[in-house]
């Protein structure tokens, strides 16, 4: 029998014992659980490297910081604060955020996001990053297992009275994308260079120093980047390079050649 290796990602510890406790009465299932992004993040990649990644994540919509204590739910790897657990907070990495960065990082592992209330935006936002499905965490059992089991066949659910909000939100974010990237392409080369050192939060001064520019030529570029994508701050500007798919620059890679065309 093919046994499926799940994750359960929550900080409620009551709420991830349970549940894990419940998927592990199942036969044909291995159950894990995490109280954090940054665990579940560590644990995928342990798994990984010892090769027998996870298959399925149940995430948390809500999931959030968690003190210590929280943190300790079986299986989950431990926190840096050593090997009782107990140590400084890890930092929050909220549900959707994790689902997009395990598509990137692991896009062989499916992800269903447990939600509390049903949120037409957020589920279409879970979606968008990746995940698979999303589940009331009221659900029954039964219903939970043919989400896991559906996902692995690539399906994606979501309850009947979420449908019609789902599909009207990311209708929505199709058009605001298409408008967005219409106004990235109207772009120099050098301006859209110019934009993902904005995305990446570089100021002016570190964007002059790495395209070798002065930064009053960068002040010139940021304002015309600024005119052409119609917004007023570099905020809105890295908002909407953000819905045009727009990343950031690599700040750990060369910088671009001085001067030349793009200058």
């Amino acid at each position: 029998m093919a046994r499926i290796r799940v994750l359960v990602v929550d900080d409620h510890r009551i709420f991830a014992e349970s549940l894990a406790a419940a998927l592990a009465a199942e036969q044909d299932v291995d159950v894990s659980a995490a109280g954090s992004g940054p665990a579940a993040l560590r644990a995928l990649e342990r798994a990984a490297g010892e090769g027998r990644r996870f298959d399925v994540l149940l995430i948390d919509a809500d999931l959030g910081t968690v003190g210590p204590d929280a943190a300790q739910v079986p299986g989950q790897p431990r926190g840096p604060g050593g090997q009782d657990g107990h140590g400084p907070p890890e930092g929050t990495v909220d549900g959707i955020s994790l689902v997009a960065r395990v598509r990137s990082g692991h896009p062989g592992v499916r992800t269903v996001v447990l939600a509390e209330r049903d949120d037409p935006r957020r589920a279409a936002a879970a979606l968008q990053a990746g995940a698979g499905g999303w589940v009331a965490k009221d659900c029954s059992l039964s219903r939970l297992l043919a989400v896991i089991r559906g996902v692995l066949r690539d399906e994606t659910h979501l309850p009947p009275a979420l449908l019609t909000g789902v599909l009207r939100e990311l209708t929505a974010a199709r058009k605001h994308r298409t408008e967005s990237e219409r106004l990235v392409e109207s772009l120099t080369p050098r301006e859209r260079e110019v934009l993902r050192c904005m995305v990446a939060g570089l100021g002016r001064k570190a964007v002059a120093e790495r395209l070798y520019l002065s930064p009053h030529t960068v002040r010139t570029h940021m304002q015309n980047v600024l005119g052409k994508l119609g917004v007023h701050s570099t905020l809105a500007a890295v908002a909407l390079a953000r819905r045009a798919g727009v990343g950031p620059v690599d700040l750990a890679g060369d910088v671009v050649e001085r001067g030349g065309q793009l200058a």
